[in-house]
């Protein structure tokens, strides 16, 4: 999720930087990267990529969250795995050493 958020997060900002740096007025159309573009058409392209900027940032911070999670969830299940191997331990070695103190 966090790779899908990163890839539409550098589309949109590509495409809101090349429609930025590269627009052209030329007789009433505007030019983006060398194509006519109308006014409707150049709204919606920005419309477009400011909706991948924002989906994309939105991805990226629940992807690291969600990663996040499961790593203290990891750590949690590591630390109670070792204190259930100290406990069977424990349980393994506690009647022998009864039995032999008899």
């Amino acid at each position: 999720m966090v790779v899908l958020g990163l890839i539409l997060l550098a589309a949109g900002v590509v495409t809101i930087l090349a429609g930025v740096l590269t627009a052209e007025n030329a007789a009433g159309m505007v030019q983006v990267l060398g194509v006519d573009v109308g006014a409707p058409t150049l709204f919606l392209l920005g419309l477009a990529s400011g909706l991948a900027v924002l989906l994309g940032a939105v991805l990226v911070r629940s992807g690291t969250r969600r990663s996040l999670q499961a790593r203290r969830e990891h750590r949690q299940l590591e630390e109670l795995s070792q204190k259930l191997d100290a406990v069977e331990a424990e349980r393994r070695r506690g009647p022998d050493q009864d039995d032999a103190s008899h």
